[in-house]
């Protein structure tokens, strides 16, 4: 399988995929493309999540501070931690790889 392949021409809503799924931990490819978290919603995941952009670029909130993200990009959001993702580039689909575990 390659991460880059399968996505579709339209990206009406965000595509998540799972990867790899195990007790303690779960590995996603997520394509955005020109998504961002609704109005007032912020993720406040039970895990942490490790998030790498691979293609593309976007924006992420955090409550004391918004990143940008270019490919090679990566973060580590301990669980809990509030975060939105403000922006994605309409221009091309934006894929990440995130990777949630205890």
């Amino acid at each position: 399988m390659n991460l880059f392949s399968s996505i579709p021409a339209s990206l009406p809503r965000e595509l998540t995929e799972s990867i790899v799924q195990a007790k303690a931990i779960r590995i996603e490819r997520i394509v955005s493309q020109g998504h961002a978290s609704p109005a007032g919603f912020w993720y406040d995941q039970d895990q942490n999540e490790w998030v790498l952009l691979m293609q593309g670029a976007a924006r992420l909130r955090f409550p004391q501070e918004v990143r940008e993200f270019q490919p090679g990009d990566w973060v580590n959001i301990p669980a809990h931690q509030k975060h939105r993702v403000d922006w994605t580039t309409p221009a091309e689909p934006t894929i990440w790889l995130a990777v949630f575990y205890d």
